[in-house]
């Protein structure tokens, strides 16, 4: 071990934390314009994105599919129903559960959603390998750094 590595260790651009940080601020910068386009924020068109694939879906599996905590999710739906994408019920099977679908503006909204990925293809300049590759590799990343309780 070199006097320097331990030092080296401490620069912020050494950070993997610090890169994955910035990637994150720099491709949800990249998605703002496109989906202003379709009124939306990053966040809204990932809820959107997990009730296209799914359908109707309760809130718990939205935020278990979005990695995201109750907290974080229920005002993210507020915001969609107020905006007519989305409608919240209590589901007649268990009274504890809130099913979550969209709308029929949602789902019209949803054919012009389909340019979203391309478009950010196109601005970041990535090809589909190596978006797969990336893709591959985060999720490993996310994998490996997940607490196991």
């Amino acid at each position: 071990m070199t006097n320097e590595e331990p030092q080296s260790s401490l620069l912020l651009d050494e950070q993997l934390c610090f890169a994955l940080y910035a990637a994150q601020r720099a491709v949800t910068a990249a998605y703002r314009p496109i989906l202003d386009e379709l009124g939306l924020t990053y966040p809204q068109y990932l809820v959107l994105l997990v009730l296209w694939e799914r359908g109707e879906t309760t809130v718990k599996e939205l935020a278990e599919a979005l990695r995201l905590d109750y907290g974080t999710v229920s005002p993210l739906l507020k915001r969609l129903e107020a905006a007519g994408l989305v409608r919240r019920e209590r589901s007649a099977r268990d009274e504890r559960s809130v099913l979550v679908a969209c709308t029929a503006r949602a789902e019209e909204l949803k054919e012009r959603a389909t340019g979203v990925p391309g478009a950010l293809l196109e601005s970041t300049g990535l090809d589909l390998a190596a978006v797969a590759r990336l893709r591959e590799e985060l999720w490993q990343l996310t994998e490996k750094a997940r607490p196991h309780l």
